[in-house]
């Protein structure tokens, strides 16, 4: 996940206004970066590298911007890229681990409130979390299942399309394994889709604070720092992770490839179009329609 080449005509104005700003679904996904800085230059933010190259970011299109090991930023960028919406998180190196977000400022917290009122009613959570499961579980009768129910439903279902994309692949599977600080434990599949997970947390994470919304307010998992983006990855990992994971562990022959994973993960993302979807499928999930396309992007 590299920064794109340099191009001067690609500047940033720091004066965004509401029309202008692209909408989330409309921008870049994201772009990773490691070992350099970030700073202003003629209204325009730079990222120089550990060898001194000097790329010009269009931050206006970016969606967000995760930053691993050895990164640094000046006060005045975070403000630029505030104003432009382009939202920060803070990763492991390859994104491996999802450590912090930047939150974006919003016009208001309408969302935010809406998502608030509908956690805080057991009966309405209940409904989000039966949504959610629905659209993994289409074949299923879920209705007066309880969420500890359908938790259970869930997990068997996941267990067997790990099997199953085993054997469509040819792979070995001895289950989902991963231990914080020990990666390279793992096998290749389990390194994958370690990898994965966590940049799509991380996009996430970004879409989810530039609508509006708050990571930390889920309705399936609890007791995490991120149980929303949680609730949400689990509509997309099968695609953009599982599948993923399984799919290249041959490819690498027994040797964990970093610019492969983030190569095929990123064109996954873009051919997916995520961006265009989280916003929808938000409201879905929500129970209505009615805000669709209004939010502040």
């Amino acid at each position: 996940m590299s920064a794109p080449e340099k191009n001067s005509g690609n500047r940033l104005l720091i004066k965004v206004t509401r029309d202008t700003l692209p909408q989330v679904k409309d921008k870049y996904p994201f772009i990773y970066l490691e070992r350099g800085r970030l700073e202003i230059d003629d209204s325009s933010i730079k990222w120089i590298d550990c060898d001194k190259n000097v790329v010009r970011l269009p931050i206006a299109t970016i969606n967000c911007l995760l930053l691993g090991p050895g990164t640094t930023l000046t006060h005045e960028a975070v403000k630029v890229m505030a104003a432009a919406n382009c939202s920060v998180c803070w990763v492991g190196e390859d994104s491996l681990i999802f450590y912090a977000a930047g939150i974006t400022p919003t016009a208001d917290s309408r969302n935010l409130r809406r998502q608030m009122q509908l956690a805080a009613d057991k009966k309405k959570a209940v409904e989000v979390a039966r949504r959610m499961f629905s659209r993994r579980l289409p074949a299923e009768e879920l209705k007066g299942k309880t969420l500890k129910e359908m938790m259970g439903m869930e997990g068997y279902r996941v267990r067997q399309f790990y099997e199953e994309k085993a054997k469509e692949y040819g792979v070995g599977w001895k289950g989902r394994r991963y231990e914080p600080g020990k990666f390279k434990m793992g096998d290749i599949t389990n390194q994958v889709l370690t990898s994965a997970n966590a940049a799509l947390y991380g996009i996430l994470c970004s879409a989810v604070h530039s609508m509006g919304y708050s990571p930390h307010i889920g309705f399936i998992h609890s007791g995490s720092p991120l149980p929303f983006i949680y609730d949400l990855a689990d509509l997309y990992k099968e695609e953009l992770c599982i599948d993923l994971a399984f799919a290249l562990t041959l490819e690498m022959a027994g040797r964990y490839d970093r610019h492969k994973v983030a190569t095929a993960f990123r064109k996954r993302v873009i051919d997916f179009n995520l961006l265009a979807r989280i916003g929808p499928d938000i409201e879905e999930m929500l129970g209505g329609s009615r805000h669709a396309g209004r939010h502040r992007q």
